[in-house]
C-alpha cells in the first residue's frame, strides 16, 4: 500500500473521529438547551428556591456558585502561580522537585469524593466552620491547585530562553525578568488553565455537598462566609435525589441549561482575552 493511500486513510479516520466527537457534543448540548431554556425566566434565575411548592428559583444557588468559585480561585491562584514560577525558574532538577511534581500530579488524580471527605474532616469538623461557603471554598482550592500549578509551570517554561537572556543582558534582575518579561508572555497559557479549572470547579458537586451543604441562606445575596453554600450543581443533585417539589424535572432541566450557558459565557469571557494576548505575544516574537 502506497504512502499516499495510507495518508488519506489516516486523514479520513482522524476527520471521522473529530466529526463524531463534535456531533456527540452538539447533540448533548442541544438536548440540554432545548429542555432547559423554556424553563429559564427572571423569577427562576433570581428567585428564591422552594422545598415543597412549584415555581421556585435558584437565585441563592447561582450567587453561591460564583461566590465559592471566586473565593477558591482567590485562595488557590496566588499559591499555584508562585509554586509554578518556583518550579520553572528557581528549582533545579533534583529529588525534591521531582517529589513536588509527583505530589502535584498525584493530587490532580485524587477523586473529588476523597477531597470532599478530607475537607469535611479538616475544615468542617476540626476547624469548626461547619457546612459553609468558606469550608467549600477551602476544599475546592485543593481541587484547583494541582492543575493551576502544572499549567503555570508549563506556560513559564514555554517562554523562549532568549527573552530571559535579553532582559538579563540589559541589567534586569532575575525577578524583574520574571515579572516584566516571562509572566506577560506566559499569561495566555495561564489564563487558559484558569478557565479550564474554573469551569470544572463551577460544575463540582461532590466536594460541596460534604463541605458547603445542601441548604442556602434566607438572605439573598448573603456574603457571610459562614452561611450555607448550596450551589447550582449541588441543588441539581439534591432536587433529583431527594427533592419533594412537584416540578423537580423542570427545575433540573433549567439548572442544567443555566450551568451550560454560564460555563460557555465564562469560557468566552476568559478565552477571548487569552487569544488576543497570545496573538500579541506571537507577533512580538516575530
Amino acid at each position: 500500500m502506497s504512502a499516499k493511500i495510507i495518508n488519506k486513510l489516516a486523514n479520513a479516520v482522524f476527520w471521522s473521529a473529530g466529526i463524531l466527537i463534535l456531533a456527540i457534543l452538539a447533540a448533548f448540548l442541544l438536548y440540554i438547551l432545548v429542555k432547559g431554556i423554556p424553563v429559564l425566566s427572571w423569577n427562576f434565575i433570581f428567585g428564591m428556591p422552594s422545598d415543597i411548592q412549584a415555581g421556585g428559583g435558584v437565585g441563592p444557588q447561582l450567587f453561591n456558585s460564583f461566590y465559592i468559585l471566586f473565593l477558591s480561585m482567590l485562595f488557590s491562584f496566588p499559591i499555584a502561580v508562585g509554586a509554578g514560577i518556583y518550579l520553572a525558574e528557581y528549582a533545579g532538577d533534583n529529588r525534591w522537585t521531582d517529589m513536588i511534581r509527583l505530589s502535584t500530579e498525584s493530587l490532580a488524580t485524587v477523586p473529588s469524593i476523597v477531597l470532599a471527605l478530607f475537607g469535611m474532616i479538616i475544615f468542617v469538623d476540626l476547624m469548626g466552620v461547619g457546612f459553609s461557603i468558606i469550608g467549600g471554598s477551602l476544599t475546592l482550592m485543593l481541587l484547583n491547585l494541582p492543575v493551576l500549578v502544572r499549567v503555570t509551570e508549563e506556560s513559564v517554561r514555554s517562554v523562549p530562553g532568549y527573552y530571559r537572556e535579553a532582559s538579563l543582558a540589559l541589567g534586569a534582575t532575575k525577578w524583574q525578568t520574571i515579572w516584566r518579561v516571562v509572566l506577560p508572555n506566559a499569561l495566555p497559557g495561564i489564563i487558559t488553565g484558569l478557565t479550564l479549572t474554573a469551569g470544572r470547579a463551577l460544575g463540582e458537586s461532590a466536594i460541596l455537598i460534604f463541605t458547603a451543604g445542601t441548604t442556602v441562606s434566607r438572605n439573598f445575596p448573603d456574603p457571610d462566609l459562614f452561611a450555607a453554600g448550596e450551589t447550582l450543581a449541588v441543588h441539581l443533585w439534591y432536587v433529583m435525589a431527594i427533592g419533594l417539589v412537584p416540578d423537580r424535572i423542570d427545575i433540573a432541566n433549567g439548572i442544567s441549561a443555566l450551568l451550560i450557558i454560564t460555563i460557555l459565557m465564562f469560557n468566552l469571557l476568559f478565552l477571548i482575552p487569552g487569544k488576543l494576548l497570545q496573538r500579541r505575544s506571537t507577533s512580538t516574537q516575530r
